[in-house]
């Protein structure tokens, strides 16, 4: 496996990971403001972006978080700031989990730890994303949706993790979909779906985490006030917080407010440590 990865900044190592379906250029609106106290690391998850592609490969958050931390183990990096968003989210709280001497902080963003069919969260996003995404767990349908996604599908789909539809970088969905055409994307796009249940497994090493944990959601995100609960319960000492007027993607329509959170979360972390 090789994952593709930039570097930006200097300062204290912050690893960013992105969302089902998307890949490191997700995280270019909040790096220029991040990189000003961290030396941060975007990555392109597997089989995500131009990370290389195993069409045997699981695709599952076992499979994911192994290859973050190899990722940080290979680097040595130490002293980690773990940020995520969505899927990521769910990563930087596992990974810390079993990392617990090389991270110092997480902060997650909408994790998304709470399906109870097959993509359940991105189905809640509209009733375009419901009939598109629900069809791929029919092997047929998905076969036959997954031939013809083009760019117009896909910001029908991804809109419905906005509050402002508006939000969504014309730019950076073009990116998503060149990406999208590269041999074999399609089968890691349907494999990270079938491990839908392992998304819920891995709260179970919620438990396990040392670092402070800051969780954020946004108001209109596809998580119920039950997942939010549950997150709340399993992660006692939590910071949980909420922007207004933002959805599933909070990165892309809240950059400033995001990365704010995630600095001043170090800060305090700085302050208590000292």
């Amino acid at each position: 496996m090789s994952l593709r990865y930039k570097k930006a900044g200097s300062g204290k190592p912050l690893v960013l990971m992105h969302t089902i379906r998307t890949q490191l250029e997700y995280f270019d609106k909040i790096v220029p403001i991040l990189a000003q106290h961290f030396t941060v690391y975007t990555v392109d998850l597997p089989g995500h972006g131009y990370a290389s592609i195993d069409t045997y490969a699981t695709y599952d958050e076992p499979y994911f978080r192994g290859a973050v931390v190899s990722f940080i183990e290979k680097l040595d990096l130490r002293d980690v700031t773990l940020v995520g968003e969505s899927i990521g989210a769910v990563l930087a709280l596992t990974v810390a989990s079993t990392l617990p001497d090389r991270v110092k902080g997480v902060v997650a963003s909408n994790p998304h730890d709470y399906d109870r069919r097959y993509g359940d969260g991105v189905r809640r996003g509209n009733l375009f994303a419901n009939i598109a995404i629900g069809s791929y767990a029919v092997p047929l349908f998905g076969a036959v949706n997954a031939a013809l996604e083009n760019r117009l599908f896909l910001r029908w789909v991804l809109s419905g993790g906005f509050y402002d539809k508006g939000n969504l970088p014309r730019d950076l969905l073009s990116e998503f979909d060149r990406v999208g055409r590269r041999r074999g994307y399609r089968y890691v796009e349907r494999k990270t779906f079938v491990g839908w249940r392992s998304w819920s497994w891995a709260r179970a090493h919620y438990k396990d985490i040392k670092a402070p944990v800051t969780i954020i959601y946004g108001d209109h995100d596809w998580s119920t006030p039950e997942d939010r609960r549950r997150n709340a319960v399993d992660l006692p000492k939590a910071r949980l917080l909420t922007l207004q007027q933002t959805g599933h993607f909070a990165t892309l329509e809240r950059p400033r407010q995001v990365a704010d959170i995630i600095v001043g979360g170090n800060e305090r972390i700085a302050a208590a440590a000292a």
